[in-house]
């Protein structure tokens, strides 16, 4: 028996050793370190690195494939940004403009595989011109609202009406997450009656309002306490658990 439990200890400590053997490979892969690339068993180190070059070249060899050589992304990109600079010398409002822009990103088709940027730069644009200064305008939660069959019409007047459409459904979008996250911080902040000054509770509740979703360490380099602390926080707070774990927690207001 003796000797079993020893060499279950040996097995696992060789594991373990495997594993920060691994974990420091990826540390130091981060951090810029390049590696030789391994051998596989009875395979030659030479062997490996043509076997790397050939699969560095694969994405190219690919090209055809996966994308189309004549799209020329340049031009097109230098074209929609041309159709942007003209809406800037137009005097109409910004929301239209943003609509013509986001309308001619999808007639031009800028890119081939990025297509949901042109949302965040139309986005950018609004954001601009201080409509919406204070936060990424999301025209992706308007967009899946309107019609497939207007949004790609073919006559340009109905996509841009749904375009606007859009706009107006990711708006009150917006306004309705705004009032759920005002009522869920006014429920918070019941529980602050009675706590001293100094509490970190209210730091917390503005920490759990702007991110998605916290963690322990989030919370305790936050609001610089212990991991400790920040869970005894959570619980007080009565923050909903998103992850169901027993490892690696998080808490959000869905």
């Amino acid at each position: 028996m003796p000797s079993d439990k020893t060499d279950q200890e040996d097995a696992l400590a060789e594991e373990l050793a495997e594993i920060d053997a691994v974990l420091a490979r990826s540390s130091r892969l981060l951090a810029g370190e390049k590696f030789a690339p391994r051998a596989a068993d009875g395979e030659d180190v030479d062997t490996a690195v043509q076997g790397a070059t050939a699969r560095e070249a694969l994405p190219n060899s690919l090209g055809p494939l996966i994308r189309d050589l004549d799209w020329d992304e340049d031009q097109r990109l230098a074209d929609w940004l041309a159709v942007v600079d003209g809406l800037r010398g137009e005097n109409m409002p910004a929301v239209l403009s943003a609509a013509i822009a986001w309308e001619a990103w999808q007639d031009i088709e800028p890119l081939q595989h990025q297509h949901w940027l042109g949302t965040l730069l139309v986005a950018a644009l609004l954001r601009q011109t201080e409509k919406v200064g204070s936060h990424l305008f999301c025209l992706h939660a308007g967009l899946r609202i309107v019609p497939r069959d207007q949004r790609k019409s073919a006559l340009r007047t109905t996509r841009l009406l749904a375009a606007l459409d859009a706009f107006a459904e990711a708006a009150a979008a917006g306004l309705k997450e705004h009032d759920r996250l005002m009522m869920a911080k006014g429920l918070m902040e019941r529980r602050l009656r009675k706590r001293r000054k100094n509490s970190s509770l209210p730091a917390l509740i503005e920490l759990v309002l702007a991110r998605p979703v916290v963690s322990a360490g989030l919370i305790a380099a936050e609001l610089k306490i212990s991991q400790r602390a920040a869970l005894g926080l959570v619980t007080e707070l009565g923050i909903r658990e998103v992850t169901g774990r027993g490892r690696y927690r998080a808490w959000g207001v869905v």
